[in-house]
């Protein structure tokens, strides 16, 4: 099967270069131009047009390093990746997704610098929602293995993401006490109306339409990250019994 044509469909874009191009181009028949990149590939950095393909294909990079962390392959972990895909794309677009990421899962590839060209590729709340899936893709066999923890925490790194970003949306995978004022990046003896303030900031931030040009899939994920938001809110407040 020629993998290259059956894909570009997907309105491939900026991963067609960098380290990205060269992983997918094992894949794609080697495509000219894109085995290989310089360092000059990072010298600025600009947010092109992400097409639904880009976001895509960077998250099956990333899946690929999560999955790969506990040295177990499971079936769990494929079985997510292909209903992430299937509720997205039609079944021939899957099985042609699905050969591509089983060749990523043959490849050693330097994370850091695939996550180098995605941060100088794609907007932040993009990048955050890459973060909330890769948790969602961990938890897929009912737990986080540290080991995935910590190359997600890696990987948060890398694409610029800040402490208090990951601590948020780890908070919404890994419960504890605390877990709902980690959602709102807060401390326990905030006061209500930094509570309130911290609310409408998060709102915003996580908020789907943020990443609606990503396909609806991918907004219907964001969407359960913007509930999360109001529904630590609502535990909060009724903890504290306040009603405003």
């Amino acid at each position: 099967m020629n993998v290259k044509k059956q894909i570009l469909w997907g309105g491939l874009g900026w991963v067609l270069g960098g380290p990205i191009g060269a992983i997918i181009g094992y894949s794609l028949g080697g495509m000219k131009g894109q085995t290989g990149y310089s360092n000059n590939y990072f010298n600025s950095r600009f947010y092109p047009n992400t097409q639904p393909g880009d976001f895509i294909v960077s998250l099956l990079v990333l899946f690929g390093a999560v999955m790969k962390a506990d040295k177990k392959m499971l079936k769990s972990e494929l079985d997510f990746v292909k209903t992430f895909l299937s509720k997205e794309f039609n079944p021939k677009q899957v099985r042609d997704f699905m050969t591509l990421f089983k060749d990523i899962l043959k490849q050693d590839y330097p994370i850091k610098d695939v996550c180098k060209q995605i941060t100088r590729s794609m907007d932040h709340p993009s990048r955050l929602e890459l973060i909330h899936i890769l948790f969602g893709l961990s938890l897929s066999d009912g737990s986080i293995h540290s080991s995935e923890q910590k190359i997600i925490n890696t990987i948060s790194n890398y694409l610029n993401i800040n402490h208090n970003d990951f601590s948020s949306i780890k908070a919404m995978f890994i419960k504890d006490v605390g877990s709902d004022y980690k959602i709102l990046e807060l401390s326990a003896s905030s006061t209500d109306d930094e509570l309130k303030k911290a609310y409408r900031k998060m709102a915003v931030k996580y908020h789907p339409d943020k990443v609606s040009h990503l396909g609806e899939e991918v907004k219907n994920l964001a969407e359960e990250k913007f509930k999360m938001v109001n529904q630590a809110y609502t535990n909060i407040k009724k903890s504290r019994n306040t009603t405003s």
